[in-house]
């Protein structure tokens, strides 16, 4: 049973990479423009219900890419604004991701300390 867990949520995420992958190679769209769409394809389904049953069917494979962050916003706008009226459009987003931004900014932080860039050899 949790095999099927495991296999759901990589086949997902790998066809999300996959996609992603094949947007680099066959257009001329940048990979931070690729992550752009990425985020608000996943604001769009989420809000629109069509990316929750994705979530429930394959769990870590739909929620931790770009696109499962776009959904977290979406629905966090979506419970904000049902709470707070026209003001939680503008907070719903921030509020239910958090977490996931602090976690980013301290990793990142972290990571800096630790490791030294170099520059490039030009």
């Amino acid at each position: 049973m949790d095999f099927l867990i495991y296999l759901k949520a990589f086949i997902v995420g790998g066809l999300f990479c996959a996609a992603g992958q094949i947007l680099i190679d066959r257009t001329n769209l940048t990979p931070a423009r690729i992550l752009s769409l990425y985020v608000v394809s996943g604001v769009v389904l989420g809000a629109i219900g069509l990316y929750e049953p994705l979530v429930k069917w394959a769990g870590a494979g739909a929620t931790v890419p770009l696109t499962g962050f776009g959904n977290v916003l979406a629905r966090g706008v979506r419970a904000a604004v049902a709470d707070k009226g026209l003001i939680g459009a503008f907070t719903g987003g921030f509020t239910a991701s958090a977490a996931g931004i602090a976690a980013a900014v301290f990793f990142g932080l972290l990571v800096a300390l630790i490791f030294k860039s170099k520059d490039k050899a030009g």
